[in-house]
């Protein structure tokens, strides 16, 4: 057991940052449009600023995002039927589609250097996945 748990997280914060940027094709999509995109595809459609919370940014922001994701057919925009002057914002069917495509991407480049390492550490990591899947499930309460 780690005994101390804050060298621990940043470790594990040093990896998963490390994964992300080895992992992550910037071509398409930056971060924070790549987030928003999962967030939807996760969450559902939410308002402009309830994205930008989630997301971290500010609402202009977040508005110019949504102008060239809506531009580009990822993002819908509908009106708020609980309120006429906010809208509605929706992943589209070609927005889940590059999310899937990215996510086949990364898994890939994770994939081949997995098959490198020996059958030891492959289990190792294999086991770790559930508490670290707890570990971000803790961090979105």
């Amino acid at each position: 057991m780690v005994d101390d748990r804050t060298e621990l997280a940043a470790h594990l914060d040093d990896v998963v940052v490390g994964l992300r940027q080895l992992t992550s094709s910037r071509t398409e999509l930056s971060l924070t449009a790549a987030a928003t995109l999962a967030t939807l595809q996760r969450s559902g459609p939410a308002r402009l600023t309830e994205l930008a919370a989630a997301e971290g940014v500010s609402q202009p922001s977040m508005t110019a995002l949504i102008a060239r994701l809506s531009g580009q057919g990822l993002v819908h925009r509908a009106a708020d039927p609980r309120d006429g002057r906010a809208v509605v914002l929706s992943l589209t069917d070609a927005g889940a589609d590059l999310l899937s495509r990215r996510r086949t991407q990364r898994a890939a480049r994770i994939a081949r250097p997995l098959a490198d390492l020996d059958d030891d550490d492959v289990a190792r990591i294999a086991a770790a996945l559930p508490a670290l899947g707890r570990l971000a499930g803790a961090l979105q309460h």
